[in-house]
């Protein structure tokens, strides 16, 4: 699936061990999240840019979440365009919910989406 020359998944896609970058704002992230994401929140994303490059698998996708698909969209434009191979995933965090899939609040609790 393509927004345009996006690339985008949807979370169904998504397969354990692929590397998850959340841009969603801290508050967004303390409420729930992806066990084992990176947490960058877009605010502070291009300041912060080195993490990811540190972080990211070598040669390896970066798929990326917000809440809905429009934050992790305008993202994934940005690292696309550093030459990074970044993803989008659709439906964001409410559908990874959705899907039942797992969301931590970092203090080995069940977190929720915001």
């Amino acid at each position: 699936m393509q927004f345009g020359s996006l690339p985008t998944v949807g979370v169904d896609d998504l397969a354990p061990g692929d590397f998850l970058l959340d841009v969603r704002e801290d508050d967004e992230w303390e409420a729930g999240h992806a066990e084992g994401a990176l947490h960058i929140p877009m605010s502070e994303f291009v300041a912060r840019y080195g993490e990811l490059t540190e972080a990211a698998p070598e040669g390896g996708k970066v798929f990326v979440l917000c809440r809905v698909g429009g934050r992790s969209a305008q993202v994934a434009q940005y690292l696309l365009q550093q030459g990074i191979d970044a993803v989008n995933v659709a439906g964001g965090m409410q559908a990874w919910e959705a899907a039942g899939r797992p969301v931590a609040d970092g203090r080995g609790g069940l977190g929720t989406v915001v």
